[in-house]
């Protein structure tokens, strides 16, 4: 049974934490000019190109900038590039903004747009971004500031994928020094996550692995000037203890704050809640590599006895919606005639029984060290417990948990992903096309000719409305394949300050932080 706590308990609790905080530092409140943000867990690298993990996009995207960007309706704003446009069916041109310098000095311009896009796309380097430009044949500089994307294929959604953190732009001089390293023998990423330089209105300061990021204002940013200093990403792993520091003010921002939290920080005095919904997906993922998860009347059973109201409900506090399959209706490509499979732990019985395992079976489920995760593992292993399958937890370390996932070592696992560019592409291609086996995002393993010609389809079509159609076909594939169990659609809790102003956060997962202050 998942676990829950009274308000009154979790106030005694988090009260104790602040009294012994409070006795061991005597913490009189923040630093106006410093932002200190709270969260769950590290980066996991400062190279934008070499990592998908959020916690390391939200310092990334700070430091690094892409040629878009997207707004809170995921329209398409200008970034570093000022215009853009299809000259042709396989071709895009980029006009790019002139007298914007790196945290280095050194200067922004359509051959360093091309460095970046190659590095990405190099094979030495393997770069898990490389899904977001796989299509690009070639990047060719037209002058000092205009770039055309050359495709294997129409692909609308370029821009789009130009906006995703993924590729920020880094420093020629960086990537030069990085492939320095690598013929020296060390890993790609190596100089830069030392040395992540950008454009962005915040410069990397230090990484302390395991402790804290910190970042300071770019006081030579091409555009308005953030309006704090500094901004540090401190890692506070346990729940209460961030609350807690919320509330002394050693926290300014604070997430995720768990839904079974929501009340105890509404009603503490001085700080709230902000809530915002996303472009997120939280599933339960089966290995397809291994038995019996190599059967899809078992991935349908176990998908069966999941009752997803029960987690929103118990779990989540309400701060939910149920998904059908992998994208909800802000993702472009959504069809609202695709029908999820219905909670029946009788017929889920009864397909257990025609795969062969009238008895259930035994298996394993992962999560990483995160309480709602965690809370979901428990309620996950009772409901299946209901139809005969023993389910063992493990818990593992943020780390730890991508590598072995990545590397199909895993039965059942509990992940999410972020369509972040708002278009199924991103969304599909990612998670369920062969092409992206493993750490790129296809962390189930299944392998379905007929999907992959679907989604390849889809992202070459130009036309809307056939894009759509697409979709809803490989949408229904998805549900009926059941690789993984759809469960919720999340809506972020951020924990705030009353004195920040200005902070929001994108349905994609990052932090807006350029425009935050700190009104003491």
């Amino acid at each position: 049974m998942f676990k829950s706590k009274t308000l009154k308990a979790a106030l005694l609790s988090v009260s104790m934490v602040i009294a012994l905080s409070a006795c061991a530092s005597e913490p009189e409140g923040g630093d106006a000019t410093n932002l200190v943000i709270g969260t769950l867990s590290d980066a996991e690298a400062m190279d934008p190109h070499n990592s998908t993990d959020l916690p390391s996009s939200n310092v990334q995207t700070n430091i690094f900038e892409t040629l878009l960007s997207q707004t809170e309706d995921m329209e398409l704003e200008p970034l570093l590039a000022t215009e853009w446009e299809a000259t042709a069916d396989d071709v895009w041109e980029f006009k790019l903004r002139e007298g914007v310098t790196f945290h280095d000095g050194s200067e922004f311009n359509a051959e360093v747009v091309k460095a970046n896009i190659d590095r990405i796309l190099d094979e030495d380097v393997a770069s898990p971004r490389a899904l977001l430009y796989n299509m690009v044949e070639e990047v060719v500089v037209v002058d000092d500031y205009t770039v055309e994307f050359h495709t294997e294929y129409p692909f609308a959604p370029l821009p789009s994928h130009l906006a995703h953190n993924g590729g920020g732009m880094i420093s020629l001089e960086a990537i030069e020094a990085d492939y320095a390293a690598m013929e020296d023998g060390e890993q790609p990423g190596s100089y830069i996550n030392e040395n992540p330089i950008g454009t962005g209105f915040f410069k990397f300061e230090e990484w302390q692995t395991g402790n804290r990021v910190e970042l300071v204002r770019n006081d030579d940013y091409w555009g308005e000037l953030a309006k704090v200093e500094s901004v540090t990403f401190k890692v506070v792993p346990e729940d209460l203890t961030r609350i807690a520091e919320l509330e002394t003010g050693e926290a300014h921002i604070i997430f995720p704050v768990n839904p079974s939290d929501k009340a105890l920080v509404e009603n503490t005095e001085g700080v709230d809640v902000y809530e915002a919904e996303s472009l997120s997906l939280s599933y339960v993922g089966f290995n397809l590599q291994k038995e019996p998860f190599d059967d899809p009347l078992v991935r349908q059973a176990l998908s069966m006895a999941i009752n997803k109201e029960d987690i929103i409900t118990g779990v989540l506090e309400g701060t939910g919606t149920p998904a059908v399959g992998p994208i909800g209706e802000q993702v472009f490509g959504f069809s609202d005639e695709v029908e999820s499979l219905p909670y029946d732990p009788e017929r889920a019985q009864e397909l257990l029984a025609e795969a062969g395992y009238e008895d259930g079976f035994e298996t394993t489920l992962w999560t990483n060290d995160n309480r709602e995760r965690e809370d979901i593992a428990e309620l996950v292993q009772s409901q299946l417990a209901v139809i005969g399958v023993d389910v063992k937890i493990e818990v593992l370390e943020w780390g730890a948990y991508l590598e072995n996932t990545a590397e199909g070592k895993h039965d059942m696992f509990i992940l999410g992903w972020v369509t972040a560019t708002g278009d199924a592409d991103y969304g599909m291609h990612a998670l369920f096309h062969t092409d992206h086996l493993g750490e790129a995002g296809n962390r189930t393993f299944i392998e379905n000719e007929e999907l992959d010609k679907l989604l390849d389809q889809a992202r070459e079509e130009r036309d809307e409305a056939t894009r759509e159609a697409l979709y809803k076909e490989a949408m229904e594939i998805v549900v009926d394949e059941s690789p993984m169990i759809y469960l919720y659609h999340q809506t972020y809790l951020v924990g705030v300050r009353d004195e920040v102003k200005g902070f929001w956060k994108h349905p994609n997962g990052l932090y807006q932080i350029q425009d935050v202050a700190i009104e003491n």
